[in-house]
């Protein structure tokens, strides 16, 4: 692969950020460069994170010299109506007009969704913790450069509480589990064109399982996903066993692909 400019967007906050790096889990944003030099050792990352009020004035200017945009997750959920949520709606949308190639991955999805007039709720149907089992390519996504060598039906990692109910006009819909209709999605807009994916192909079963043993009893107490400390460690118990049979280039398809559409 050639060199390619690309711009990381950090979704979650600089303190949420933090409380990752204090318990010792990777920021998502690690976990995506880690993921894109896995396939390219000649990328020129930058990385910004849009809950900071920006100067747009000094960084839009300069968008349309990336390759290609990732936009990660985030513990934040779309439909609060907080400034640092807004601000990211706002710089997606400066993004539309800049970037031409974006890979929105979970929360990035949805922030894409909602800047370009889709709509995302709480998931109707319940979440995704550490891990989405039976995604299903729908015949468009069977054809979708973004699938390559990829699987018909495939367990990923994934946590998100959240989903895309609406999807922006000439969406083109790319997979769905029970849980979420909208497991991956494509669509156009502005200059850009955009693959959204709900789940975490940059991120490791052992990040997800870290991630649940530090959120347990928000797990638990909070958010009602588990009754008890002994269903979480079951649960654990059940990535555990994809991590014995998953491969890390099936994992990261996604990843692969995207690069090469935009090499």
């Amino acid at each position: 692969m050639r060199s390619l400019n690309l711009l990381i967007c950090e979704g979650n906050t600089l303190e949420e950020g933090k409380i990752f790096q204090d318990v010792g889990i990777p920021t998502h944003t690690e976990s995506l460069k880690e993921s894109l030099t896995y396939y390219n050792q000649n990328l020129k990352i930058d990385v910004l994170n849009p809950c900071l009020e920006l100067d747009l004035n000094k960084i839009v200017p300069n968008l349309n010299k990336y390759d290609g945009l990732i936009w990660g997750g985030s513990s934040l959920n779309i439909y609060n109506d907080t400034p640092e949520i807004r601000r990211q709606i706002s710089f997606m949308k400066e993004c539309f007009k800049n970037v031409n190639k974006i890979l929105a991955i979970c929360w990035g999805m949805q922030v894409a969704v909602t800047a370009a007039g889709g709509e995302v709720k709480r998931g109707a149907k319940g979440s995704h913790i550490g891990i989405a089992n039976d995604i299903e390519l729908t015949n468009n996504g069977l054809n979708n450069l973004l699938y390559k060598d990829k699987k018909n039906k495939f367990n990923t990692p994934a946590f998100n509480f959240d989903e895309v109910v609406t999807t922006p006009v000439g969406t083109i819909h790319l997979a769905s589990n029970k849980i979420n209709k909208i497991q991956g999605l494509n669509f156009k807009t502005g200059v850009s064109e955009i693959w959204g994916l709900q789940y975490h192909p940059e991120i490791t079963y052992k990040k997800m399982v870290d991630i649940i043993k530090f959120r347990k009893n928000a797990l638990i107490e909070k958010r009602n996903i588990f009754k008890n400390e002994e269903e979480v460690n079951n649960h654990i118990n059940f990535i555990e066993e994809e991590i014995k049979i998953s491969e890390k280039d099936s994992r990261m398809l996604e990843i692969r692909n995207w690069l090469n559409l935009i090499n």
